[in-house]
């Protein structure tokens, strides 16, 4: 059994950065995608980066593109998630999921596409 375990949110003015991580228990990570949803209240789980199992190649939804950063230490069987120039529209429930051995497009941005998730970290953002 895989547990995740997100941290890092918090309150922080428009503009402003946090930094997400994601720490896997109970088994390596290091063969699986990984990604990156968000949730805000009364709407659908979104995608919004993921990453393969070495780091060569990720995703992000064209609403954090050059603002938000995926990585990932398989050492540490950590995924983090760099959040700048936040926005108050970045409100939402973080999740980290574990995804396919692969990296599937489109498949990797569909929540179906992923097996295990955290208990999300709360991000807001004020203006």
């Amino acid at each position: 059994q895989v547990q995740l375990v997100e941290s890092g949110g918090g309150l922080v003015q428009a503009g402003g950065s946090l930094r997400l991580s994601c720490a896997a228990s109970g088994r390596t990570l290091s063969t699986n995608a990984m990604g990156w949803f968000r949730q805000a209240p009364g709407k659908e789980r979104d995608i919004v980066a993921a990453i393969s199992w070495n780091g060569g190649d990720t995703y992000y939804t064209n609403r954090v593109k050059g603002r938000f950063t995926v990585s990932r230490d398989n050492a540490k069987n950590t995924v983090f998630l760099q959040m700048n120039s936040l926005k108050p529209e970045d409100t939402a429930v973080y999740y980290c999921a574990v995804g396919p051995l692969g990296f599937p497009l489109p498949t990797i941005t569909r929540p179906t596409a992923y097996d295990y998730w955290g208990q999300g970290t709360q991000v807001t953002v004020s203006s």
